[in-house]
């Protein structure tokens, strides 16, 4: 633990990154580098002693969506979307374990030769020895993205809050990539996003965690140091509250 920083603001988190935040400027898969520099930022928050939970996405290798909107069984498309998801944590698990982080893929469907299976009790301890839990394979349902699963498992792991890393610092009214005048907003409520139609997260994520009270933070994963600046009271970013 490092005792020359500020105390950090939350003892545990979830940190929701997408699985395009690996891919770095290819169009396609892990990019190695960039897998690195997120489990760098991820350990300098982990040396403050904070307890965190990770879920990555795995749009940069499969998107169900994708796959049901080109004629594939909506279902057999989300099952193979939850398999990319845990491709990409068992790749941050080796970058964070490289770093002398002590790391454990835990998947909600049961691939016990790759990862563990999913046991509430278990997994909160890992976080009680200090080890980062990545959440894979979503809710391990259909139907139901791995926004929901991080609001789901932050949740269940009594998260205090949800770190969303995102390309921009928070969130605008408009996209700020193609319009300069975007505004962006301090703080938010979620029936507010839900009303505005600000697509930070899916309905059901939002609303999970609007009803267990759990405050989002969404950031910019590009920003170095942004997610530790963050934890110290540092930084840009937007705070959604319930």
């Amino acid at each position: 633990m490092d005792d020359t920083a500020p105390a950090p603001k939350f003892k545990r988190v979830m940190l929701k990154i997408s699985g395009e935040a690996l891919m770095g400027d290819q169009g396609f898969g892990l990019h190695p580098p960039t897998v690195e520099r997120v489990a760098r930022e991820v350990k300098s928050v982990h040396d403050l002693g904070v307890e965190i939970c990770m879920v990555i996405g795995g749009g940069n290798i499969f998107r169900g969506l994708q796959g049901s909107a080109q004629g594939m069984e909506r279902t057999t498309a989300d099952y193979m979307g939850m398999l990319a998801t845990v491709m990409n944590a068992l790749g941050m698990q080796a970058a964070l374990e490289a770093m002398g982080v002590y790391t454990r893929v835990i998947s909600a469907i049961p691939m016990d030769q790759v990862c563990e299976p999913y046991i509430r009790r278990r997994a909160v301890r890992h976080l009680e020895k200090r080890r980062v839990c990545i959440f894979a394979a979503g809710t391990g349902n259909p139907y139901f993205t791995t926004d929901t699963a991080s609001a789901l498992r932050a949740s269940e792991m009594a998260c205090e809050a949800i770190f969303m890393g995102k390309q921009v610092d928070g969130i605008y009214d408009s996209d700020p990539k193609t319009n300069p005048d975007a505004k962006r907003f301090d703080r938010i409520s979620y029936d507010e996003v839900l009303r505005k139609n600000l697509k930070v997260m899916d309905a059901s994520a939002i609303a999970l965690a609007r009803d267990n009270k759990m405050p989002l933070v969404v950031f910019s994963l590009d920003e170095p140091g942004g997610f530790r600046g963050i934890l110290a009271g540092e930084g840009t970013y937007t705070t959604v509250h319930a």
